[in-house]
């Protein structure tokens, strides 16, 4: 896999790169990476991407022909791979969820458009975009942030970048659920305690007890995805049927 990440702010998508699993991966050659920066390609002394919108109102727009340009330069080395998707972060587009986030990692290349200023010339939209993406029902100062969430995302969902491939088998969403709660050492601590299940050694008893409690923490926190997942797998309503905390442990004054 590799990301092309059209943005004025390269650095700033650049440090996504320097830590954790997508250093790992870049490293060991499992995804690459290529930061282009518009104002590379602008054709005025000050290097402008933006202008006034037509039609007035608030703000700026990012310009078309630096955008253009970019892309012709990447065509004409050859460096655009023929099973690739453009996607343009922007909060009109379709919110990510794990089933976007599978579908993209299954390309050879993703080109990244990070808008800026009230929003991009709608020509580069209808020119380029596979897809228009957004991360939520919010809006930031730019689109570099959403494009780092989206490649996280995605390079999880790439075979060998993350060590252990049932980890991300078991991550929230990955079955329609969110995930169980964890445990690790030690198993006592300030009078709070691990589930004696997780301690027991009985590996069908622990999935057992995961998968209700991932059950129960989905019905009550996301009943649009409980419902996506009975609709889909159908199954025993075992999900009222779970317990947070384990038998005797006092209640904690962290909450309410």
């Amino acid at each position: 896999m590799e990301f092309i990440i059209i943005s004025i702010f390269p650095q700033l998508v650049e440090e996504v790169f320097a830590w954790g699993i997508l250093r790992r991966a870049a490293e060991a050659g499992k995804l690459a990476y290529r930061l282009v920066d518009p104002r590379a390609f602008a054709d005025d002394a000050h290097r402008s991407v933006d202008d006034l919108p037509y039609g007035g109102g608030p703000g700026m727009v990012m310009r078309c022909d630096p955008v253009f340009r970019a892309m012709d330069a990447l065509a004409e080395e050859g460096a655009l791979k023929p099973k690739r998707r453009f996607v343009y972060l922007t909060p009109k587009g379709r919110l990510l969820d794990f089933e976007l986030a599978k579908e993209l990692a299954g390309y050879e290349q993703l080109v990244l458009l990070s808008g800026r200023y009230e929003g991009v010339d709608q020509r580069i939209i209808d020119t380029f975009a596979d897809n228009e993406v957004s991360i939520g029902d919010f809006v930031l100062s730019g689109g570099e942030l959403a494009a780092m969430v989206l490649m996280d995302a995605v390079a999880r969902l790439i075979p060998g970048v993350v060590g252990d491939a049932e980890s991300t088998a078991q991550d929230s969403f990955a079955q329609g659920l969110l995930d169980h709660p964890h445990y690790t050492r030690p198993a006592e601590y300030r009078g709070l305690t691990v589930p004696e299940v997780l301690l027991s050694g009985n590996h069908a008893a622990i999935a057992k007890w995961r998968r209700e409690l991932a059950e129960k923490l989905t019905r009550e926190r996301r009943p649009d995805l409980w419902r996506g997942y009975r609709g889909r797998f159908g199954g025993e309503n075992t999900a009222g049927n779970g317990n947070h905390s384990s038998p005797g442990s006092p209640p904690s004054p962290y909450q309410g």
